[in-house]
């Protein structure tokens, strides 16, 4: 994982026709916390500038979480979606049971506290959490439980596990996938529910191929279109263009 990076490009559904509209960059390296070994995930998602008049996208997300209970210590955000910004630094302290936010939307900031427990984690982490489950262990329709805090509150999500499939990636060709189903939060982009359906490939890496989902206007498809640093072979990758 230390030293991955994998871009996507994100396609908009506009009317009748899909549109390459932007991008993200996930980059996972090891890093440095209070004197701590830490794994620092960090990503960026933006539309490109052609396409800001349609909804304007500049996000930056990073955490640093522990190198064995992928516990983080640190999250951040700074997000401008639309005519939002928000900017959001969380410190996580497991030992007194509490995580520590400061929020700031448009003008104002809020400073606050929540308690959280023990397996409470931030929406970055939550990228590569769900990359460590082991779906042997599970059957279609099952639901993995996800703590997660943002915004100063914890929201109990899930992950809906739909089995194993075969799909084609553009530009790629064909892979074994593992398919799920994740719980989302509603947000500025994001419709809250299960409609979103997430690939990732049936290997060691499991790795995000591909995203499919509807926003609060239209739908948007995530394909990757990079993969640096890899852990493992890219053994999932089974009719190779």
């Amino acid at each position: 994982m230390p030293g991955e990076i994998l871009t996507y490009e994100v396609a908009y559904n506009w009317g009748v026709i899909w549109v390459d509209a932007g991008f993200a960059v996930f980059k996972a390296n090891l890093g440095d916390y209070q004197g701590r070994k830490v794994y620092h995930f960090s990503g960026v998602g933006r539309t490109h500038d052609r396409y800001d008049w349609i909804f304007k996208v500049r996000d930056f997300y990073e955490s640093y979480a522990d190198t064995i209970t992928l516990r983080p210590y640190k999250f951040f955000r700074d997000s401008r979606e639309g005519s939002e910004h928000i900017i959001e630094d969380c410190r996580f302290s497991y030992k007194s049971g509490k995580a520590y936010s400061s929020i700031k939307k448009g003008k104002k900031t809020q400073i606050d506290s929540a308690a959280i427990n023990p397996c409470t984690i931030d929406v970055m982490t939550a990228i590569y959490y769900a990359r460590c489950i082991d779906f042997s262990k599970y059957k279609p329709n099952d639901t993995i439980p996800i703590e997660l805090f943002l915004e100063n509150k914890n929201y109990p999500v899930y992950i809906r596990y739909l089995g194993k499939q075969e799909k084609e990636i553009q530009g790629w060709g064909k892979f074994k996938c593992i398919k799920f189903r994740p719980l989302l939060i509603e947000g500025t982009i994001f419709k809250g529910g299960e409609d979103m359906v997430v690939w990732v490939s049936d290997d060691q890496n499991r790795i995000p191929l591909f995203v499919e989902t509807p926003i609060l206007v239209g739908k948007i498809k995530v394909r990757i279109t990079a993969m640096k640093g890899l852990r493992y072979p890219l053994t999932s990758l089974i009719g190779e263009k």
